[in-house]
């Protein structure tokens, strides 16, 4: 897909607040007719651009999960090293999210555990087996801010 314009970028901002807005509502909104924005929708989904939806769950009401943010260093930052700690981190469900990263850390990561014996499980037997791994740094959330936002606060 070549660069988005600024109709494209509107669509992806909307469609970030409100992911089961209608296409009318969607194509009304970016003044488009509905196939028009429909067809841009399906670019962008073919090329990459929008991966997929989600839902965003009220920790509240569903199951209780505590999210942990790792900072991994590797022992070296060639080319085979991140490959190689890359397709490990693919291979791990429990790994929900991992950015490769500049500054203090090669790898930032984000695990959802139940408790600090779910956490102590995966740092031992996923964690530190990691090929190059060099240093893990953890730090558990107290709360998500934006994610789960108090009944009648916006």
């Amino acid at each position: 897909m070549s660069a988005l314009d600024a109709i494209d970028r509107n669509i992806l901002r909307l469609l970030r607040v409100d992911a089961r807005m209608s296409n009318a509502k969607l194509a009304e909104e970016v003044g488009l007719s509905p196939s028009a924005c429909l067809r841009r929708i399906k670019i962008m989904e073919r090329s990459g651009v929008i991966r997929g939806y989600t839902a965003l769950v009220d920790t509240g009401n569903a199951e209780a999960t505590i999210a942990v943010i790792i900072n991994i260093t590797l022992e070296r930052q060639t080319e085979d090293h991140l490959d190689k700690f890359e397709a490990a981190v693919r291979k791990h469900p429990e790994i929900k999210e991992c950015f490769l990263m500049t500054g203090g850390s090669d790898y930032l990561l984000r695990v959802d555990v139940a408790n600090a014996g779910e956490f102590e499980r995966i740092h031992k037997e996923i964690l530190a087996k990691m090929p190059g791994v060099l240093r893990i740094h953890s730090s558990f959330s107290i709360r998500n801010v934006l994610g789960a936002r108090p009944k009648g606060k916006t």
